[in-house]
Formats: C-alpha cells, sequence, structure tokens
C-alpha cells in the first residue's frame, strides 16, 4: 500500500513538473523593440537571412530583424508573438512577425517595420503614437508560423551558376521548428551530402549533383523538443536555373 502511494505521489510529481514545462514554454519574455526609422513600411529588401525582396514583404510586411534570436541564421523565418506593454497605445494581441534580418538598436530584442511596430497599437492613431515613441517595452514568445494555401518554397538564389554552384533559400517556414540541417539528395543513385548554410536562411554546395534533386531538411525544437527529418514530395528539375522557384508539395503544422 505505501509502494502504490509512492508511486502515486511520484507520478504527480512528474505530471505537475511536466505541465510546468509546457507551461513555460508558452510564457512571454519580457524586452524592449525599436523599428527601421528609415525604411519604408515594410521590411528591409536587403536583410542579413537572405531573402532579398520577399523578404520585405513576406507575412504581408510584419517582419523584424532580430539581436541573439537571430542565432547566426537559425532564426531565419521563425515567428514571434510581440505585444507592447503600454495599455494606453498598445492591443492586447499585439503583433505575429518573422524574423528576416539581424540587427540590434539599444538593447532591443527586435528591429521591427514600421507596419509591424505600428501595428501592436489598439487604433491607427494609437499605432502613430507608438511609432513617435521610437522604442517601446514588449513582451514576446515564438509561435508556429502559418502561411495558409502554401508549401514550404526553395528559391534558387541569384548567386547560383548551374551546375557548378547552387545556393537557395527556403521559404515559408511553418510551425515553430528550426530548420538546423539540410541535406542535398541525388535521387537516381540516392546519394545524400550535407549542405553548408552560407548565411542566414540561404544554403549552398560546390558542384551539386547531376539530376533531379531533393532537398531534406532537419526540423528540431518545438513544442516536443524532437527532430525530424522532412522530405518533400516535389524533387527540383535536373536543369535548375538561378532565380526559378520550386514548391515543395508539403506543408509542416
Amino acid at each position: 500500500m505505501a509502494l502504490t502511494s509512492s508511486l502515486l505521489l511520484l507520478f504527480s510529481i512528474s505530471f505537475v513538473q511536466l505541465q510546468f514545462l509546457a507551461e513555460a514554454d508558452d510564457q512571454f519574455v519580457q524586452s524592449s523593440a525599436a523599428y527601421y526609422p528609415d525604411s519604408a513600411q515594410n521590411g528591409t529588401s536587403d536583410g542579413s537571412c537572405g531573402y532579398g525582396s520577399f523578404g520585405a514583404t513576406l507575412n504581408g510586411g510584419d517582419v523584424s530583424a532580430a539581436n541573439s534570436l537571430y542565432r547566426n541564421g537559425v532564426g531565419c523565418g521563425a515567428c514571434y508573438q510581440v505585444k507592447c506593454t503600454n495599455a494606453k497605445n498598445c492591443s492586447d494581441n499585439g503583433v505575429t512577425i518573422v524574423i528576416t534580418d539581424s540587427g540590434a538598436s539599444a538593447n532591443t530584442d527586435f528591429i521591427l517595420s514600421q507596419l509591424a511596430f505600428s501595428q501592436m497599437g489598439q487604433t491607427t492613431d494609437a499605432g502613430t503614437s507608438l511609432l513617435a515613441l521610437g522604442s517601446v517595452n514588449i513582451e514576446y514568445r515564438r509561435v508556429s508560423c502559418s502561411y495558409p494555401n502554401k508549401n514550404i518554397t526553395i528559391k534558387i538564389d541569384e548567386s547560383s551558376n548551374f551546375p557548378d554552384y547552387l545556393a537557395f533559400q527556403i521559404w515559408y517556414q511553418q510551425g515553430n521548428q528550426d530548420i538546423t540541417a539540410v541535406q542535398l539528395c541525388e535521387t537516381v543513385n540516392l546519394t545524400c551530402k550535407l549542405l553548408n548554410r552560407s548565411h542566414g536562411a540561404v544554403w549552398t554546395v560546390v558542384s551539386a549533383p547531376s539530376g533531379p534533386l531533393s532537398i531534406r531538411m532537419l526540423l528540431s525544437g518545438g513544442d516536443e523538443g524532437d527532430e525530424t527529418w522532412v522530405v518533400p514530395v516535389n524533387n527540383i528539375p535536373q536543369q535548375w536555373k538561378a532565380g526559378d522557384v520550386y514548391d515543395s508539395g508539403i506543408q509542416v503544422n
């Protein structure tokens, strides 16, 4: 009977610990945020993640540069809920942004696009008041990215030179996991090689294999903290070209 009671107590403690950890992952972090003062309302088109003009309009222009959250490019494409804390001007839900650049300003964690910064306000006028402040206290947390009717997409970077040098970006990264590794697989002989992260969200390989290619992504972290290799349905065609965009055929929730 004593053994049974001890086991029940141990189970109860373990359950409470797991519940606490799950809730802790959902907690907001206190920080501050500024915005790009000399940019258009959307984000920058030359951000460190390497998205180019796509990075300025991704997520409707609700994008941001990050400091420590950039994580040498691993943080590119990650989504965060960001809320300012002034009850007079700030909305309850704030804004969901995507990391597309690296940067810091006066110990801030985020440098938002002007559009995203103003959308933390309760109203248009409140958003204008926030912009006049330049920087504000915020709280933030990691959330899942969602792009309805969009699959993960591969953009062949303009620096690529067929067949000698292949560089590409990964667009519409969904869910709340990070892409921590990428394999390029030759689909005929089923041989794969790990690629280098050139910078940001750009992956590169010299002397790319011939034939149709499969780009496989290792997703890490998230709510469960596990790792999963994701294999796209669609391959990169044999005659890939710089600037082309290819639909992977998959979504990750």
